[in-house]
């Protein structure tokens, strides 16, 4: 019977990483939730390496290569999740700044493709698949830049030739490690939950800027519609034409990861009650996907005057719904971040997750949980209420009204 172990509250240390615990993922605390240092159930693994004669040498080092033609070629990795992809889009500029003559590369998600596709600062947009590990295997590039700890983006980056590797790097066993000292802060975030949860004051864009080694200027998400994305657009402003501003973006859905984010049915139509009442002018649009269709349909069921925007709408399609909002209000999702990326007015609501880390960039308010076991980041969660649920209607409809305010002064 294995002794009973306590949760050490203090900041885990990157040098007592045990990279070769069968334990140690790099994504979050394992299991025991204890420092490595002094866990007593380290058990080593298997080196993933075994078969391959020196592999770590052909990426840790620095290579002094000759520069290719095509300007200073850069290649990221970012994978997943979407709204993470879309946020990693505020790494372009400074990395067009620094080299105005870059080459860029973007190895994405198939799902992620169209956050990336019609953006003029992507040169080559290449879905992560074993054609595209072993073409970039046999390039030459000046700048590396890795964001993901999974295990087939995380081996891609170990095969990839450049001079300079920065971000998350493989280790022997394929664990995840660092390219770069600059890139330890958000290795140890993932694993140290006191860090993330309690420490941390830093953004996302401006935790990979640190990675990436750029100077961070707050630079903005890039996003660029579609041709299908401009054309749901316009076709949804045909059917608002007579309709009054604001319009108001309700998304209701939150993914399918963290359900623990999803704001119930009855306090969405608690904040269109009081949103109705107190802005008779505005236009409300539903937003959700396929899994928000019966949710959606309730609210319409049992509320009037809402424009549906349909729960089928495809990546670029949605896109170009946020596209026509003035304000959305939203969970921590995909739409949140889309919204963010459109420069809309945002009203993003907080309970598992860390609001920390989203950066609104002064155009939106966030509505955090007083749950003192927030941020938590549990997939499933037996309190009654939970953060979410005791997040009130009319709490959101202040915050969207500020907001509005806010916006109309400054205009």
């Amino acid at each position: 019977m294995q002794p009973h172990v306590t949760k050490i509250a203090t900041m885990l240390e990157f040098d007592d990483i045990r990279f070769d615990c069968v334990y140690y993922t790099g994504y979050k605390p394992c299991r025991y939730g204890n420092e490595c240092g002094h866990c007593p159930f380290y058990e080593p693994r298997e080196p993933f390496w075994a078969n391959v004669a020196q592999p770590v040498a052909r990426y840790v080092r620095e290579k002094d290569t000759q520069r290719t033609r095509e300007g200073f070629r850069v290649v990221i990795i970012k994978t997943g999740a979407m709204g993470d992809v879309l946020r990693t889009t505020t790494l372009l500029p400074p990395i067009l700044r620094a080299h105005p003559d870059a080459h860029i590369t973007w190895v994405t998600d198939k799902s992620a493709i169209p956050l990336l596709v019609a953006n003029p600062n992507i040169h080559r947009l290449l879905a992560l698949d074993e054609t595209t590990a072993a073409q970039l295997s046999n390039e030459q590039f000046d700048l590396l830049l890795n964001f993901e700890k999974e295990e087939e983006p995380l081996q891609l980056a170990g095969m990839i030739p450049a001079r300079v590797h920065r971000g998350f790097a493989p280790t022997h066993w394929g664990t995840p490690t660092v390219f770069n000292d600059a890139s330890r802060y958000a290795l140890l975030l993932g694993v140290s939950d006191e860090l993330k949860f309690r420490v941390n004051k830093k953004t996302y864009p401006e935790i990979i800027a640190e990675m990436a080694e750029f100077p961070y200027q707050r630079d903005p998400y890039q996003l660029y519609l579609t041709p299908e994305g401009i054309a749901r657009a316009k076709e949804l402003e045909e059917v608002l034409r007579d309709k009054l501003r604001p319009r108001i973006g309700l998304n209701t859905g939150c993914g399918s990861v963290f359900r623990t984010k999803l704001w119930p049915l009855e306090r969405w139509i608690e904040l269109i009650s009081e949103l109705q009442e107190r802005l008779p002018q505005a236009t409300f649009l539903l937003l959700g996907g396929p899994a928000e269709r019966e949710m959606n349909a309730e609210i319409l069921a049992r509320t009037q005057g809402i424009t549906d925007t349909g729960c089928d709408n495809s990546l670029e399609a949605f896109i170009g719904v946020v596209q026509t909002c003035d304000v959305v209000v939203s969970s921590d999702s995909l739409a949140m971040h889309i919204a963010i990326a459109l420069q809309k007015l945002v009203v993003a609501l907080f309970g598992s997750t860390s609001p920390v880390e989203i950066d609104l960039y002064d155009r939106g308010e966030k509505v955090i949980t007083d749950f003192e076991c927030s941020p938590c980041y549990l997939k499933q969660c037996d309190k009654a209420p939970n953060c979410m649920q005791a997040m009130s209607g009319k709490t959101v409809a202040e915050a969207v009204l500020r907001v509005l305010q806010h916006s109309a002064n400054c205009a």
